[in-house]
């Protein structure tokens, strides 16, 4: 039964991904205002993937308005869908994920702002691109551990993420992700969260089997602001962590 519940869920997912795309690469040519056109067909593809893998929300926290600069952990690719189900936004994510088939000239389209975390030197021209979505009022999200995790802990922030922030004292807002499942299904630190050294495919078959489960995302009340990069850095991490709750 759960191998034919994953097949249904992996054929609706790859012909939901792959005619949203095509709507938005068609309907493109005649829209004027492309911000507004990629957040109607962004919002529509993550709505789909919480309706396709059955996923439920519940949200605490003030949600922040766009603009907003958002830092949060990272536990899987299931949380671009959470999040993105629940404000408008464009998130920053690895530069690998540009060479990904198909998924990369998704992201692309789909407004991802890429960064080479290996090269210094990248991270103010990513700045500058997220400081150019705030001005043009989009909403921002970024995952400062840099990978990943099983959800046992927060890993410590990379405070370059930070640097335009400390910089332009953009005021940042945080939230903490966490996923559990039902009681008899596989554990979630194994169903969501995306960890191990498996591909993307072989866990999306995983998670496909499961027949739901839940995302938590926590907001912050207030926003932090701060001109030292490795200082804010560590108070979002502690905030983060305050309100962390473990994967089982």
């Amino acid at each position: 039964m759960r191998n034919i519940r994953a097949a249904v869920r992996l054929f609706l997912f790859v012909t939901s991904t792959i005619g949203l795309h095509t709507v938005w690469f068609i309907v493109n040519i005649f829209i004027p205002n492309r911000i507004y056109w990629r957040q109607v067909i962004f919002a529509a593809w993550t709505k789909s993937f919480v309706r396709i893998s059955n996923m439920q929300i519940e949200v605490s926290g003030p949600l922040p308005k766009p603009p907003f600069f958002l830092v949060t952990n990272h536990l899987s690719y299931t949380d671009i869908a959470a999040l993105r189900a629940v404000l408008p936004g464009v998130f920053v994510a690895k530069k690998d994920i540009q060479g990904w088939f198909l998924a990369g000239r998704i992201c692309r389209d789909m407004g991802t702002i890429f960064i080479d975390r290996e090269n210094r030197r990248d991270i103010p021209r990513a700045g500058e691109q997220i400081l150019d979505r705030l001005e043009q009022g989009e909403g921002v999200v970024v995952f400062p551990e840099g990978t990943s995790t099983k959800g046992e802990t927060v890993l410590p922030f990379n405070s370059s993420f930070f640097e335009f922030a400390a910089k332009a004292r953009v005021p940042v807002s945080y939230a903490a992700l966490s996923y559990r499942t039902a009681e008899g299904e596989m554990p979630a630190h194994l169903a969501a969260c995306w960890w191990e050294d498996i591909s993307f495919f072989a866990h999306l078959w995983r998670l496909f089997k499961v027949k739901e489960y839940t995302a938590t995302i926590d907001f912050g009340e207030k926003t932090i602001t701060g001109s030292d990069r490795k200082e804010l850095a560590r108070e979002l991490h502690r905030k983060v962590s305050e309100k962390f709750k473990p994967v089982e």
